[in-house]
């Protein structure tokens, strides 16, 4: 019996996933999260073979939920699901050890088979997600240039962006145009959609 556990912040598809999973002979859902820290407690807990992460959920995000689980739950392996399948935050999942990566848009079957291929050693990223990610390359902004970048998301002015990041003003002017040249866009915002379309930020 491969045993799950499942985190999504919205509880009619965390229910319903349960529920199709559930359906399966040799799989079980022994707990059910609605954030990244809860899916970490719940991983200490139930010792799962398998986690079945969505990729944006509060608190933690699906990557970073999944990075905990390794170091503090041994054998756990972990699979993001997401509607955001960017670039950008597949080679993220990859590089933090996830071991399946897929959208929301697959059956309870495909997911099921996923969930086997990873409990038994493999690893599996959705073919489209993995060729977008090949074609798009990696980003070209530094760390600092994207953490500016993804304070500047929520519209904030340059002086509230200093402040959280521990910046001069200027320094965060320097960061935001050079971030805006390296992406060839027009300013801010542009250079902002730009990066989030990718999943640079």
């Amino acid at each position: 019996m491969i045993r799950i556990l499942l985190a999504d912040d919205e509880a009619l598809i965390r229910d319903a996933v349960a529920a199709l999973l559930r359906l399966e002979e040799d799989l079980e859902v022994v707990a059910t999260a609605a954030s990244g820290p809860e899916a970490v407690a719940a991983g200490r807990k139930h010792a799962p073979d398998v986690a079945v992460l969505d990729l944006q959920m509060p608190g933690l995000d699906g990557i970073d939920t999944a990075h905990q689980l390794a170091a503090e739950v041994p054998g756990c392996r972990s699979v993001i699901v997401t509607s955001h399948g960017r670039p950008g935050y597949l080679k993220r999942a990859l590089a933090a050890g996830v071991s399946g990566f897929l959208p929301k848009a697959v059956s309870a079957r495909v997911l099921a088979d996923v969930v086997r291929q990873v409990h038994a050693g493999g690893r599996y990223v959705d073919p489209e997600l993995a060729a977008e990610a090949i074609s798009a390359g990696d980003s070209p902004l530094s760390p600092r240039e994207a953490d500016v970048l993804e304070l500047a998301a929520g519209g904030a002015p340059v002086e509230e962006i200093a402040q959280r990041a521990h910046l001069s003003p200027g320094t965060v002017r320097n960061y935001l145009s050079s971030a805006a040249a390296k992406l060839g866009a027009a300013n801010r915002h542009e250079a902002v959609h730009l990066a989030q379309r990718h999943g640079w930020i």
